[in-house]
């Protein structure tokens, strides 16, 4: 047997190499909607599933990413102001770097869990962990506030703090309201602002 023909035959008893994230998922192309002063996005559902992850989770990281507040009712999302499509593409790449890829092997065989109160990334295809640290919003809509002291708005409780208050997000905020609990959309006061936590209750 020659040389050639010996390393082809090595090259081809290798194990396949894996593939990247990109080649082992399959995202379907966010669908946006304009509707007046907010932008629709109607299969949320579909882009979570393909990422095994949940919608609620997927919407709130794309609500940071846009700067922007939020409604999801299960149905679909929307967004206030006017995105396009390549803004939600972004979003979308944000999150799936954040939130899915490992950032050991580049694969996006992982598990989103919840520790001691902080979200780890763990992969099950090297073993490797990390935590999952919220990043600001990339870009904002506005220089207005999304929240003001002594406001009530509806918010939908998607976590729960340390003190066992629920936990919701609003624009670039996280409030903390007291005597909600996760799954919830309650009206909640707001009764102080500081820096991006707000702290409410019940109205």
């Amino acid at each position: 047997m020659n040389y050639d023909a010996a390393l082809d035959r090595a090259f081809d008893s290798l194990p396949d190499q894996p593939r990247d994230a990109g080649d082992r998922l399959s995202i379907p192309d966010p669908v946006g909607q304009t509707d007046g002063s907010f932008t629709r996005l109607t299969n949320l559902e579909d882009i979570a599933d393909a990422l095994a992850r949940e919608a609620d989770h997927v919407h709130s990281a794309i609500q940071r990413e846009l700067g922007t507040a939020g409604q999801f009712d299960g149905g679909e999302a929307r967004y206030n102001g006017s995105f396009s499509v390549s803004d939600f593409e972004e979003a979308v790449d944000a999150y799936v770097t954040e939130y899915v890829t490992c950032s050991e092997c580049g694969l996006p065989d992982t598990r989103l869990t919840r520790e001691d109160g902080v979200d780890m990334l763990r992969c099950e295809a090297c073993g490797a962990f990390r935590p999952v640290a919220k990043k600001p919003a990339a870009n904002t809509q506005s220089d207005s506030p999304t929240l003001e002291e002594g406001e009530t708005y509806e918010l939908k409780i998607t976590d729960t703090g340390r003190e066992g208050d629920g936990v919701a997000e609003k624009g670039k905020y996280t409030i903390f309201v007291e005597g909600a609990r996760e799954g919830q959309v309650v009206e909640a006061y707001i009764d102080s602002i500081s820096g991006t936590l707000a702290f409410g209750r019940l109205a």
